[in-house]
């Protein structure tokens, strides 16, 4: 049942480990200054020159999976096997949990939650293929150099929900 599943250890780890440590607060690389991001990939109440200490960062981070699981939990309506779950917890965090639920677009449900919900599973693992863009590039095209990275953990979330080694 979904509601008693909670991110495993190694989700968590896998999470901090592709967000990367910054003890100092940088412009997001999508929304620039807009959006401080600190620690492992922490945005909420960030302001450009704050500092933090590993420790807090990794409580952060914890917190705000907390937060996105309880989104998660909101528009997800079927069971879920811990690696699907781990996977999805790991796109939320990256994206979002609203853009994970609708989207982006208020009032809608995102094609990944719609096939998930309707029990296509390896339609809804296929789905996070689809979250391939940082802004208007396509991190999954050939020799792309400004997101490569967001592309190899799309591919690494996608062989993990469908439950195979990633590549």
């Amino acid at each position: 049942m979904l509601a008693a599943l909670a991110l495993s250890a190694a989700g968590l780890i896998g999470i901090v480990a592709r967000e990367g440590y910054s003890d100092k607060a940088y412009p997001d690389p999508v929304h620039g200054t807009a959006v401080p991001t600190i620690g492992f990939g922490t945005t909420a109440g960030v302001r450009l020159g704050d500092t933090i200490t590993p420790v807090p960062a990794l409580q952060r981070a914890l917190r705000d999976v907390q937060a996105y699981e309880g989104e998660l939990k909101q528009c997800v309506k079927v069971p879920l096997h811990q690696r699907e779950y781990d996977a999805y917890v790991s796109l939320a965090y990256n994206i979002g949990a609203f853009n994970f639920c609708t989207g982006g677009q208020k009032g809608r449900t995102s094609v990944l939650v719609q096939r998930l919900n309707a029990g296509d599973y390896a339609g809804a693992c296929n789905a996070i293929l689809g979250w391939k863009y940082v802004g208007k590039t396509d991190c999954s095209a050939p020799g792309n150099k400004t997101c490569a990275g967001i592309w190899k953990d799309r591919l690494r979330l996608h062989a993990q929900c469908m439950g195979s080694d990633a590549p």
